[in-house]
């Protein structure tokens, strides 16, 4: 099971009741978070998740409405009794932003790993999560990304008993290991059926709307994507400064065809996003607006 939650759907600078745009998901015991603006702790303390857990930190690009949170973060961390390391992935230029935020917080019991991404599409695997991150457009260096959880096939005990494999190398193989016994060597794939479907969420925020959005969410449990003006006189100003209008994402919904959809990142200056939702809907019915502190429970689907 994957938990996740939508800290918070703001777009530039948290406002009273709308904390900056960022996503925590939780997954066997280890979290990760994609973006940390400015008072993402709070947020995440008002949703009740420790930040203890967190072992690599996500980011799409270096605004402040996305990384300045970093240091109260680290030091909620650090409050939380964590020693083990903390990743760090984001574009070129994201080591240098870390190090000079990082100055105030002296002395954390834990090392930070910065990773920076270069290359149009970066792959990662940590913890059983596989992240892909994909360029996207925006006015600085921007990164979506893609976070699956994988689920193997089922042991097959029928083929296990055929290849007169022994019942103690059974749990050992059924987690992916080879074996050697009585000089024999034992694969995962002599027991193991193919691969069944996993978990899958894409999250994409600061972009214009470019077909390589649709073709990463494709497929998606939950497409999480930028909607930052809600009134079709604002598709000027989102060209202007390489943002999306709620028409625009909902139209890469439609293409992406996710089981759902959320809208985030929303303008300071868009009060009611609710009454923009119907026309929105006209053209990806699944698309909904998140909210702050929204937690989904993305379960593997049952087997037929």
């Amino acid at each position: 099971m994957l938990d996740v939650c939508l800290l918070g759907t703001a777009g530039m600078m948290p406002l009273p009741n709308r904390w900056l745009t960022s996503l925590m998901l939780r997954y066997n015991g280890s979290s990760i978070l994609i973006d940390c603006g400015e008072g993402t702790q709070i947020a995440m303390k008002k949703c009740g998740w420790s930040p203890k857990p967190i072992d690599a930190i996500i980011i799409t690009h270096l605004h402040a409405d996305h990384i300045s949170g970093l240091p109260g973060l680290l030091l909620s961390i650090a409050n939380a009794d964590r020693t083990e390391p903390v990743k760090i992935i984001g574009p070129a230029g994201t080591r240098h932003v870390v190090e000079s935020l990082c100055v105030i917080t002296p002395e954390l019991p834990f090392e930070v790993n910065v990773t920076e991404i270069r290359e149009p599409f970066f792959d990662i695997s940590l913890n059983g999560y596989d992240i892909r991150a994909f360029r996207v457009k925006h006015n600085v260096i921007c990164y979506g990304y893609s976070v699956s959880i994988r689920r193997q096939g089922r042991f097959d005990t029928e083929r296990a008993k055929e290849k007169n494999i022994p019942l103690k190398l059974w749990n050992p193989l059924q987690k992916g290991n080879t074996v050697t016994f009585d000089g024999k060597v034992f694969t995962p794939d002599m027991v193991m059926g193919p691969e069944r479907k996993g978990i899958k969420v894409t999250y994409c925020t600061d972009t214009r709307p470019v077909p390589v959005i649709a073709e990463e969410a494709y497929g998606s449990d939950l497409f999480i994507c930028e909607g930052m003006y809600g009134d079709p006189a604002k598709a000027a100003k989102a060209r202007q400064y390489k943002h999306m209008t709620f028409y625009e994402a909902a139209e890469l919904g439609r293409q992406a065809d996710p089981k759902r959809m959320w809208l985030t990142h929303f303008s300071p200056s868009l009060a009611s996003p609710k009454k923009y939702i119907d026309k929105v809907k006209e053209i990806f019915p699944r698309c909904e607006l998140g909210k702050d502190g929204r937690i989904l429970e993305l379960d593997f689907e049952e087997d037929g």
